[in-house]
């Protein structure tokens, strides 16, 4: 109980006792000293007037005592409540996870929070009382506080990222607010900053802005970052008049290797092969991977081709040392695409599809080497498009044929057999060689299809010269390597011949060396599904592959066809007919036949006999025509025309 309460409550009694005594004394003297009426009808009227004076005096001091003790009351409660709030304050002023700053209006730091200490690593006594310009972190010029402190006098608050040094010297960002907090007057009295630590959300966005512009397996720039960083090493080399080279890198049979050893061993060497090349440049290049076995090489300064050159040499050589792999030595060789600004491009886009092209040069030159772009490549390149669109036309639009060109016993100069070649005949310009477009047709995948196509027409025109009484022991079809890696190629076969009605003794299929090689396991997987259906099998092009004779002896095959390359120097050339001599010994060593294709001349097709050879084509017996102008008659004997 308050004092002032207490006295007000001693004010009533007070008043109350008087009361009660007066009552009693008045009775007293009305008994003892008036006899007569009028003399007490006075005193009554003198003690009532008294009475009323005392006790209007006594209820004003109690009134009052009363409400001043009921006001001290309520400013108390009301502190009392202020006191709760400011502990509440206090309480989430600590607890914040932000950092909070205040300082009065000379700019001096009064307080901060556990948050703050915990972010910039200073303790309150090592701020209170300092200027927070001990924070800068001399990242940002003088015009930017300036322009902190104009918004903040006109608009009471300012936002923004900035960036302050800790107690142990690391600069960090911040997203920072700060208030003017005014006084009664209007005056500035305090800025209160309230702050967090924006580090990780700056980390993450780097991480995802790297991860944008760099290859994941190698950590170089991908495409995107090389393009970009190539706009920009073109458009300096054009003001400071000095050439750049770009060369474009494709490891030579990659997916052998991924096909083989797996997916995880093929990511290793393209980590293997990516350092070595870091390794081989210094500043003013860039390396890129641009996707799959692709590098791309940036040369800043190479004003001349003969540099261009001896940079590509460096790299095919720098790449044919072997890769320790998981306990594999592996040996990779390299195809290389050059085109120079600005001789060749004045782009960046135009340098890749240039050089792209440049590498479809080097690689159809033979592999492990490099081409530079030039014109007649831009040409080329021009045209492989245009005939990649219009082939995809030719199949329904029936321009595809299938020629047949003459197979003969050497010995008996018999016609025993046709091989079917695909012709393409152009509404406009007329027969296009097929030099020009199978290429294409294997790039784009067409080759399956059009390949299936000549099946289907081959093996109906052969039942059609069986039921006219033509006697031809087979037809050979080429499979490229795309439709022989289908696993559906067993039942596609065996639909033709149900469809044909062709016996499948009739069909020969031919497979190069090559595709035998890529996956040997389902290459033999595959022949012997199709030797259990009946048909022939032949390897095409021997000796131009890379022939394991351990796998080819497990090959259910039945010919080997030599590649017209050994048979063109027969029988001067020394290499070749001694080549032409170890696949004839080869063939007859495993019980299989040996067809040579290419021959011209007749001592080419009488060396071939003499070794043992059995088949033979080529335009000395006849050129693929159309089913309807093959020449059925027997081929002139060899020993007859050499006479």
């Amino acid at each position: 109980m308050s004092a002032s309460y207490r006295e007000a409550l001693r004010a009533a009694l007070l008043y109350l006792l008087l009361s009660v005594v007066w009552m009693q004394l008045s009775g007293y003297l009305l008994n003892s000293f008036f006899d007569s009426s009028a003399e007490l009808l006075r005193w009554q009227l003198i003690n009532g007037y008294a009475w009323m004076t005392v006790s209007a005096g006594l209820i004003f001091i109690a009134r009052a005592r009363l409400l001043r003790c009921l006001g001290i009351g309520a400013r108390l409660r009301e502190r009392s409540e202020d006191r709760e709030r400011l502990r509440q304050a206090a309480a989430v002023f600590d607890c914040t996870r932000e950092g909070v700053l205040v300082t009065n209006g000379e700019g001096l730091i009064v307080h901060v929070n556990r948050a703050f200490m915990e972010i910039t690593g200073y303790q309150s006594e090592e701020v209170l009382g300092q200027r927070p310009s001990l924070f800068k972190s001399g990242r940002h010029l003088k015009g930017f506080y300036q322009a902190m402190f104009e918004t903040l006098d006109s608009r009471g608050e300012w936002s923004g990222e900035i960036w302050n040094r800790r107690k142990s010297g690391e600069i960090y960002p911040q997203w920072q607010t700060i208030r003017v907090i005014h006084d009664d007057l209007g005056r500035h009295s305090h800025y209160v900053a309230v702050f967090s630590d924006i580090s990780a959300i700056k980390n993450s966005e780097h991480k995802l802005m790297h991860l944008a512009h760099h290859d994941a397996l190698t950590d170089l720039p991908n495409r995107l970052l090389f393009t970009d960083r190539a706009e920009q090493a073109l458009a300096s080399a054009q003001v400071h008049k000095r050439g750049c080279a770009l060369l474009l890198i494709d490891l030579d049979h990659f997916k052998m290797i991924n096909d083989g050893l797996g997916h995880t061993i093929g990511d290793q060497l393209l980590k293997a092969v990516a350092e070595r090349l870091k390794a081989m440049f210094g500043a003013g290049i860039t390396l890129a991977r641009l996707g799959g076995d692709e590098f791309a090489v940036l040369a800043e300064s190479c004003p001349h081709l003969v540099q261009a050159a001896a940079l590509a040499r460096r790299i095919i050589d720098g790449l044919k040392e072997p890769f320790p792999i998981d306990g594999h030595q592996l040996f990779i060789n390299t195809s290389i695409g050059i085109s120079l600004f600005p001789s060749d491009a004045l782009s960046a886009e135009q340098l890749l599809r240039n050089a792209d092209s440049a590498l479809f040069k080097a690689k159809s030159g033979g592999r492990n080497g490099y081409a530079l772009y030039t014109e007649e490549l831009t040409a080329h390149a021009q045209q492989r498009v245009e005939i990649s669109f219009e082939l995809r036309n030719a199949l329904d639009q029936q321009q595809l044929r299938v020629y047949y060109q003459p197979v003969h016993d050497l010995k008996t100069s018999r016609l025993i057999g046709v091989e079917a070649l695909v012709r393409w005949e152009h509404p406009q310009r007329g027969l296009v060689s097929p030099a020009e477009f199978i290429p294409i047709a294997e790039r784009t995948g067409l080759i399956a299809e059009i390949d299936a196509w000549v099946m289907q027409q081959a093996c109906r025109q052969m039942c059609q010269w069986q039921q006219a009484g033509k006697v031809l022991s087979f037809v050979a079809v080429n499979v490229s390597s795309r439709l022989f890696a289908r696993r559906e190629l067993y039942q596609q076969v065996a639909q033709v011949l149900r469809e044909t009605g062709l016996a499948p003794a009739c069909l020969e299929l031919e497979v190069t060396e090559s595709a035998v090689m890529e996956d040997p396991e389902v290459a033999l997987e595959q022949m012997h599904r199709l030797r259990e259906l009946g048909v022939r099998l032949a390897i095409d092009d021997f000796g131009t592959g890379y022939s394991s004779l351990l796998r080819l002896k497990r090959l259910p095959v039945q010919k080997l066809k030599i590649d017209q390359g050994f048979v063109a120097g027969l029988p001067w050339d020394e290499d070749d007919a001694a080549i032409v001599r170890v696949i004839i010994a080869l063939a007859q060593s495993m019980g299989m036949q040996v067809h040579a294709e290419g021959i011209e001349q007749v001592e080419q097709a009488a060396f071939l006999l003499e070794q043992g050879s059995h088949l033979g084509q080529g335009y000395w017996f006849g050129r693929p025509v159309p089913a309807g102008q093959l020449d059925w008659l027997r081929a002139p004997v060899i020993t007859q025309s050499l006479a």
